[in-house]
């Protein structure tokens, strides 16, 4: 696999191959269209990455895309549901005192703000991991009354980073809540826990599989040279659907080094990263593995 020039993308060394390379579906590329979407009507032309975010957060990617002249298909693979303790999370806030609230996706950052208003808006100082994260609050910050700070986000924005660099308070217990994804690992409340941190965790919410796929969207999908995922879960959904056809084998392009860990796991060869989780390094990476795929793009007028 050819290396980028870039020097914030790492394309894992491939192991041994669990699906062998698939030929790219032959036929010339079109330009994006106004949306930049793919629309199963009309011949469209085919698609050089599938978006599998969860319905209605894709816009973004596709725009940054477009604008290097990417046709996208958007194909929602997961969908977020109340985890077990999402009743819980406004007790919890109304009864007890944190030092820090610990966030680490927008999903999260959501669910937790509709806890926050049901406690009544509690005062509460906030940890992040990823500038994404951090917008959801904006609003809120803007028109609250200060009851709410967004006080600390680590050097690089994943979870062992904000567990080994989460700053201590108080010299006796400090303690912090993390309203979690039910399918998140322990590293953060087991790195912090080790740290001397007092950790309560909420399985405030949780994915599952979108269900019903669409015939007629799946099929181009599975030909595209390329799909982005942000998350383990949506990695474990596509390769459930890929694995209706014989040696799919095309580029994954990962949002971070979490889902880009599980695609390895899970035998892929051609996966591609950004060192720093976001939208700008994952638009990178989704070019990245296109002109190894022999795709080229550039934006229109360049």
């Amino acid at each position: 696999m050819a290396l980028s020039s870039s020097s914030h993308l790492l394309p894992f060394s491939r192991p041994p191959a669990t699906f062998p390379r698939a030929r790219h579906a032959g036929g010339g590329r079109g330009r994006a269209g106004a949306t930049g979407r793919f629309m199963a009507c009309s011949s469209p032309p085919p698609p050089d990455v599938v978006v599998t975010r969860e319905r209605g957060k894709n816009a973004k990617l596709i725009a940054a895309l477009e604008k290097h002249n990417v046709q996208s298909l958007e194909l929602p693979l997961i969908k977020h549901v109340e985890g077990p303790d999402t009743d819980r999370l406004s007790a919890v806030l109304r009864d007890e005192k944190f030092d820090w609230i610990t966030i680490t996706s927008p999903e999260a950052a959501a669910v937790f703000l509709e806890g926050w208003k049901a406690a009544g808006n509690p005062k509460v100082r906030i940890a992040v991991v990823g500038a994404g994260t951090e917008r959801v609050f904006d609003e809120v910050i803007q028109y609250n009354d200060g009851s709410l700070e967004v006080a600390f986000s680590p050097s690089k924005a994943m979870g062992k980073f904000l567990a080994s660099e989460l700053p201590r308070t108080t010299e006796t217990t400090c303690k912090v809540l993390y309203p979690a994804s039910a399918k998140a690992g322990h590293e953060i409340q087991n790195g912090l826990s080790n740290r001397g941190f007092e950790v309560t965790r909420l399985n405030t919410y949780t994915t599952v599989p979108v269900q019903d796929v669409d015939p007629l969207i799946l099929k181009p999908a599975l030909s595209a040279p390329v799909v982005a995922v942000a998350s383990p879960s949506a990695l474990r959904a596509w390769l459930n659907l890929a694995s209706q056809v014989d040696n799919w084998g095309n580029a994954i392009a990962c949002i971070g080094e979490t889902t880009a860990s599980a695609a390895k796991k899970f035998g892929l060869k051609s996966i591609y990263y950004p060192t720093t989780p976001g939208l700008d390094g994952w638009v990178e990476s989704i070019l990245e593995a296109l002109r190894a795929h022999g795709q080229s793009k550039e934006a229109p007028g360049c």
